[in-house]
């Protein structure tokens, strides 16, 4: 005997059945819409960018970003130890050569030069006593030569007197031998006396000569500082614009420090950084494309740093134009690196259409509502054209969308609606 279910079970069972039916009905209808889109043949005219196949220069290229800095940027230090005074003009100012920046207080260096006059004062008073003093010197040893010279005269007419009275019985001869050696021993004394006069002539000059050498460079290190003092008043030597000044009063400073930038915003340069993966291809005279704004400038990189820092392979660029109106500083730039260039080739503009193979297909116009897929072999690139080998003809108009969706067609109809 059947018994009826429960109403539980009866619910269950009705929700089972239509969930089955939803699934079934949705991936049917899944399916049906990727159908159609297999089967869709068309695209619209305002959907697509259609471009002219030509003839023209194509340049391939490597892309980087830069800065725009002053061509000329001078940096002002200080020549001495010192302390802000007063700071004349601010960062912005627009300077004429020989204006006043800032002004320091000097009165160390001051003390520092009045100690160096004390010093060559005292080394030219001292050059002069040394020089009195060897002069007496050898005064007195050619007074003892005189002197000596004498004695060996006297000494001789004693050797002659004794030698002659020993003829005639007056003398002996140990009083002539005692006159002969009396005579040696001054000759002896006369020859250590001429060079030591010898000795003291070259010693003089040369004492003198030391003495006068430590006193030029004494000289010469008050000249500097009274040099460095001049240079103490921190003046512009050209005209330019001030981009940084150090404002804080009272700060000590020390011979060296930088108190200012003045640059000249009359003219720029670029300096450029690329990936490291670039380095070996990045080198100074290749031609450089920097975009600004909606301008285009020509120029070429005149320098490569050796260090490759954090990734980064950094180069300067000369522009061919430096003084272009549109150029500011520190305006961040890009650069494209031209390595390549083809004079003559067949270029159309680039799009999204080229996504690096060399070789990959491209739909173009056969009439106003028809496009045909072509196999074409993709050359140079850049931001603004693609070289293509083959496959397209000057003249012909290409489609530059990105149709990969279309990909399994051979034609596809452009709707102008």
């Amino acid at each position: 005997m059947d018994r009826e279910l429960a109403p539980e079970l009866v619910t269950k069972s009705r929700r089972k059945t239509w969930l089955i039916g939803t699934v079934v009905v949705t991936g049917l209808a899944a399916s049906v819409f990727w159908f159609r889109g297999l089967l869709e043949t068309s695209v619209n005219a305002a959907e697509i960018r259609v471009v002219t196949a030509e003839t023209g220069p194509v340049e391939n290229t490597l892309n980087a970003t830069g800065e725009i800095i002053p061509a000329y940027e001078q940096i002002i230090t200080s020549p001495i130890r010192a302390s802000i005074r007063r700071v004349l003009l601010t960062p912005g100012t627009r300077v004429r050569s020989g204006q006043a920046i800032l002004e320091l207080d000097k009165s160390l260096s001051l003390i520092e030069l009045d100690k160096l006059k004390d010093q060559l004062a005292l080394k030219r008073n001292s050059i002069d006593q040394l020089r009195m003093k060897l002069n007496k010197g050898l005064f007195d040893a050619e007074v003892a030569d005189q002197i000596k010279s004498l004695n060996i005269n006297k000494l001789k007419a004693e050797l002659e007197d004794a030698r002659r009275l020993q003829k005639v019985g007056g003398r002996t001869q140990e009083d002539v031998t005692r006159a002969e050696n009396a005579l040696k021993i001054a000759l002896l004394e006369k020859k250590q006396l001429e060079n030591d006069l010898g000795y003291n002539r070259q010693s003089m000059g040369a004492s003198l000569r030391e003495s006068q050498l430590q006193a030029d460079i004494e000289g010469r290190n008050l000249k500097e500082l009274e040099y460095k003092l001049r240079q103490a008043d921190i003046l512009t030597d050209r005209e330019g614009v001030l981009t940084w000044v150090n404002e804080n009063i009272g700060t000590a400073v020390n011979e060296g420090d930088m108190l200012a930038k003045l640059a000249d915003l009359g003219s720029f340069r670029v300096d450029g950084s690329a990936s490291d993966v670039y380095a070996d291809r990045v080198k100074p005279g290749l031609p450089v494309i920097v975009k600004l704004n909606e301008q285009s400038l020509r120029g070429t990189i005149s320098q490569v740093k050796p260090a490759v820092k954090n990734g980064i392979v950094q180069f300067a660029v000369q522009l061919d134009d430096n003084r272009h109106t549109s150029l500011r500083p520190n305006m961040k730039v890009e650069i494209f690196i031209v390595t390549e260039r083809s004079p003559r080739a067949i270029r159309v503009a680039n799009g999204p259409a080229f996504k690096g193979p060399r070789r990959q297909s491209l739909f173009v116009l056969k009439d106003a509502h028809t496009a045909e897929r072509r196999e074409v072999e993709v050359g140079l690139s850049n931001f603004d054209y693609v070289e293509l080998k083959s496959g397209i003809q000057a003249g012909e108009k290409v489609i530059v969308t990105d149709l990969s969706k279309y990909e399994h067609l051979q034609t596809i109809t452009v709707n102008n609606k």
